[in-house]
């Protein structure tokens, strides 16, 4: 696979992004502060705040670039009092401000591999510069040979035969995804990713989130009217913290147990 070569050559690239100077302890304070709040006051979340949080959640990084993610924010009281019920009247859910649904669509890098191609093509004639052809060979082979999985999962089943095949040989190989199983893990990491964005961004506005995992998975989908390929990945409870609204002090385990060098 020389294609995959594109992974380990550095391109000749004009471009140049120096990093910002960021005060570190102003984000330690952000991510500290973070809490999962149970109970929310009445004060309403600023539509400048929501759409920044929003912003800041799709910078996220993400497998690709692939953006498999999907927002959905429940705006009608109507809508959210159901959806809260959905969430097993959680009073996060029942006392929050905003409730965004987080969601992900398996075949949305599918429509967001067209569009790179079509920004590579539309920033060729804007800049005059030349797309570097590795990043044409990911996009139009390597995208698709990782991702797709063909009717009833038989290119996945091909690829999982080959690769396994590959992997006996001695080559280092990525040997997923090659299932629809696969697909899915990999699509919640990125959503994943941009879910602590949204609700680091929250605090640092001053707000608090509760991700929730506690819902009928089946009957939110089905409220939300989502695809076959869509499912959610957690319901984020937003709002500002009540004075009762975190339940405990912040209970970690010896960082021993988690962390190791070799």
């Amino acid at each position: 696979m020389s294609d995959l070569n594109i992974l380990t050559k550095i391109p000749e690239l004009k471009y140049r992004e120096p990093a910002i100077e960021v005060n570190a302890e102003e984000f330690r304070k952000v991510i500290a502060s973070r809490r999962s709040v149970r109970v929310f006051t009445d004060k309403k979340i600023p539509e400048e705040v929501i759409q920044n949080c929003i912003d800041d959640a799709l910078l996220a990084p993400n497998s690709s670039n692939l953006q498999t993610w999907k927002f959905i924010r429940v705006k009608s009281e109507a809508k959210k009092k159901e959806l809260a019920k959905l969430c097993m009247n959680q009073s996060a859910a029942r006392t929050a401000s905003e409730l965004i649904v987080c969601a992900v669509n398996l075949d949305q890098w599918k429509k967001v591999q067209k569009l790179m191609l079509e920004y590579f093509l539309e920033n060729e004639k804007e800049t005059g510069e030349k797309t570097p052809e590795g990043a044409l060979t990911y996009y139009k082979k390597i995208v698709p040979l990782a991702y797709e999985q063909g009717p009833l999962g038989i290119i996945g089943k091909i690829k999982k035969l080959v690769i396994t095949l590959r992997g006996l040989k001695g080559e280092v190989i990525p040997r997923k995804p090659t299932n629809k199983a696969d697909m899915r893990v990999w699509a919640h990491k990125s959503c994943a990713l941009a879910c602590e964005n949204l609700m680091l961004s929250m605090r640092a506005h001053g707000f608090d989130t509760c991700p929730m995992e506690g819902f009928d998975d089946a009957r939110v989908e089905d409220f939300l009217k989502l695809g076959a390929n869509e499912e959610v990945c957690m319901i984020l409870a937003c709002g500002e913290r009540a004075e009762n609204g975190v339940y405990s002090e912040r209970i970690r385990m010896d960082k021993s147990l988690f962390y190791q060098e070799i």
